[in-house]
């Protein structure tokens, strides 16, 4: 379980002080996906960094699992815009190198590795190196690598965005077939309404700076086969975009 309570956070230089975060209030049940939209600057990758542990001076508690964010303690799983592939490294080095920081020994996680490896559909690519790759394949890397820590969190800033709209959405559907089998508590923040609606269980809507939450939406869609096909589904991104409109022109 996520639990964030009274969240703020506040950049200061010599010269100015800008608030980024303000009074954000969240819990994530443990194995949700929440999806987090909002107009840009309105802090949601502040939100992933300070989950992620990288920032640490803020007010109020975040907590995974009843503790507070410590990645030396906690898998904590994160998956950049870039996909963050070592290009030197190729994909089987690549989708091990959590568990080598970790320190964890190649026994422990062979299974599963070979596991992923196939319901990826990365057979056959193992010693081809990250430039030899398409975008949807590195895509398929970096979730293989994040799945194979079995991460009490994972975070994932705009991981598709770099895909063109037909991979894009393969790799969505990918991606959900990983986390059923997995159920891992997953905060993705996204600029697409129609991504945010298919992935997440949870919609938050950040207001414009300072970031606060406008709504919570609890998505009554998530996991519905076909939901694309479904008028319901285009409604519901018709509705939220209305929302973040509304909020940009406060």
């Amino acid at each position: 379980m996520i639990q964030i309570k009274g969240l703020s956070m506040t950049y200061e230089t010599s010269e100015a002080r800008y608030t980024a975060l303000k009074d954000i209030n969240l819990e994530l049940a443990a194995g949700e996906t929440c999806a987090i939209i909002g107009p840009s600057g309105c802090g949601k990758s502040t939100l992933l960094k300070i989950l992620a542990g990288i920032i640490t001076d803020f007010e109020g508690t975040v907590e995974i699992n009843g503790q507070p964010v410590m990645p030396k303690t906690q898998i904590i799983g994160f998956i950049p815009q870039n996909y963050g592939l070592l290009p030197w490294k190729n994909v089987y080095e690549n989708i091990c190198l959590g568990f080598k920081i970790k320190h964890k020994k190649q026994a422990d996680y062979e299974a599963d590795l070979t596991s992923l490896i196939q319901l990826l559909g990365l057979g056959g690519l193992e010693y081809r190196y990250p430039g030899e790759l398409s975008g949807g394949q590195q895509q398929r890397v970096a979730l293989a690598r994040a799945f194979l820590l079995k991460p009490d969190l994972l975070l994932m800033d705009e991981p598709f965005s770099a895909l063109d709209a037909m991979t894009r959405e393969e790799i969505q559907n990918v991606f959900l077939s990983v986390w059923r089998k997995h159920s891992v508590s997953t905060v993705l923040v996204t600029h697409q309404m129609e991504e945010a609606v298919y992935l997440g269980r949870k919609i938050v809507i950040l207001a414009a700076a300072p970031g606060k939450v406008s709504k919570i939406v609890d998505n009554p869609l998530f996991g519905v086969d076909d939901v694309r096909e479904h008028k319901d589904f285009f409604q519901l991104c018709v509705e939220l975009r209305k929302m973040i409109k509304e909020d940009w022109s406060k």
